[in-house]
């Protein structure tokens, strides 16, 4: 009967723990020159159905809010708090981006595009960010800066990518909460949709 349950253990184990994603390293050549970037820059609200592979996913994470070095990230924070949080809407499941470990860590199973924002076209959009802003650690207009420094490489990686994004402050902040299961001092204060351009 041991036999029995540990070999049923072995074979669920991968099943339990399967909801975390471990992405692949952030590639940190290559891409456009930055005023090439700066030239392609633009808001897009129209998204081909067609899912980031995991290196591009990887790569647009790190350049959001990733490392560049051992304590410090791609975009910058008033008094280096670090107090944002990234939250990623995919087809599959809500994740939370933990840069550290270049994982991305499972707060709920399923398509929850829609609940990332109040526009229609949220709920296709192959990826949606999720910014989340600690309101104990800064005043309110140093977070949205520091928002406004995460969504800025979002879009300077998307110029440079060919990839489709835009920022917005439309969220239904309650319903994230509880999706998320925030602390009473978080907030999302915007999202941001990323996917490839559809088809001219």
């Amino acid at each position: 009967m041991k036999t029995i349950a540990l070999l049923l253990l072995a074979l669920t184990a991968p099943l339990v723990f399967a909801q975390d994603i471990t992405l692949p390293a952030p590639q940190t050549d290559g891409g456009k020159p930055l005023m090439q970037a700066l030239a392609a820059r633009k808001s897009a609200r129209q998204f081909a159905d067609r899912a980031l592979a995991p290196q591009t996913l990887s790569n647009l994470l790190w350049a959001a809010y990733g490392f560049n070095r051992p304590d410090k990230r791609t975009a910058p924070s008033a008094r280096n708090k670090q107090e944002m949080e990234v939250y990623v809407f995919l087809k599959d499941g809500v994740y939370l981006y933990d840069a550290k470990a270049n994982k991305l860590l499972q707060k709920a199973a399923g398509d929850h595009r829609a609940t990332a924002g109040t526009q229609a076209f949220v709920a296709t959009a192959p990826v949606n960010l999720v910014l989340v802003a600690d309101l104990s650690a800064l005043d309110r207009e140093l977070l949205h800066a520091d928002c406004g420094f995460i969504s800025q490489n979002v879009y300077l990686f998307c110029a440079s990518e060919g990839l489709a994004t835009v920022v917005r402050a439309g969220v239904d902040k309650p319903a994230l909460a509880k999706l998320l299961g925030l602390r009473d001092q978080q907030e999302a204060l915007y999202n941001q949709c990323i996917g490839y351009p559809p088809a001219p």
